[in-house]
């Protein structure tokens, strides 16, 4: 299209040039044949052209910007055709369905306080001899079962590890092949989501473990109690 243009300029410019040697001595306007030829009236017609032509070029240029416009944006609206969401739920609901098998202490307020009141403190350090060997035997079970536990929670999360590896990778490959922005900023969330439930793993982990070791300094320091009100008694009985 820019050949024919610089064509038709050409001409145009050529038609000029004769037009202006022939000056004043040759008519504006020549018959030849019975048909009249106006060189200026033509050399006008084709500077006309050319100037439509050129317009008409910047106005497929402008048609081709558009429509490569369109179809970036279609891509960046392009979600993600992978989703690791299912898999990071069932993670967690393994996680908390391990917490919530707590043994004898469970991870909650109340039965704590009870727990605690009933074997670990107050009365039950002072009562008869046969209470204070009843309540030392299930201090000693507590602590196992948190022991138990905690070790039950540790292996879920080290499950959970397989999982979270194979949706890394997923995630990864398909960030890498995003077309979009969409689905790059897709991937990133769930990359963000699959962390959040690492840390929530760890997060349980520690929790058991806190808790068996708690329990166990709570048995250490009843057995502590229990031991002086033992040799307090002994005294008395001498």
């Amino acid at each position: 299209m820019k050949n024919v243009i610089n064509r038709a300029l050409f001409a145009a410019l050529l038609a000029g040039s004769t037009v202006t040697a022939i000056g004043t001595s040759a008519p504006a306007a020549a018959q030849v044949g019975g048909i009249v030829h106006d060189p200026r009236n033509y050399a006008q017609n084709i500077l006309t052209a050319a100037r439509t032509l050129e317009q008409i070029n910047n106005q497929i240029s402008m048609l081709q910007n558009q429509a490569t416009s369109l179809a970036n944006e279609a891509r960046n609206l392009t979600s993600l055709p992978v989703s690791t969401l299912q898999e990071l739920q069932g993670q967690v609901d393994r996680t908390r369905q391990l917490l919530g098998q707590a043994q004898r202490v469970a991870f909650d307020v109340g039965d704590i306080q009870t727990a605690f009141d009933a074997r670990y403190k107050g009365a039950a350090l002072s009562g008869s001899q046969a209470a204070m060997v009843a309540n030392a035997e299930a201090r000693w079970n507590d602590s196992v079962g948190a022991f138990q536990d905690a070790m039950k929670v540790q292996a879920g999360v080290v499950t959970n590890m397989g999982v979270t590896r194979q949706s890394i990778g997923t995630l990864v490959s398909a960030s890498q092949s995003a077309t979009g922005a969409l689905q790059a900023a897709q991937a990133g969330n769930q990359i963000l989501a699959v962390q959040s439930q690492q840390l929530s793993d760890l997060a349980a982990a520690i929790s058991a473990q806190g808790r068996a070791q708690m329990l166990d300094a709570a048995r250490s320091a009843a057995a502590e109690a229990e031991g002086r009100e033992r040799f307090r008694r002994f005294r008395k009985a001498d």
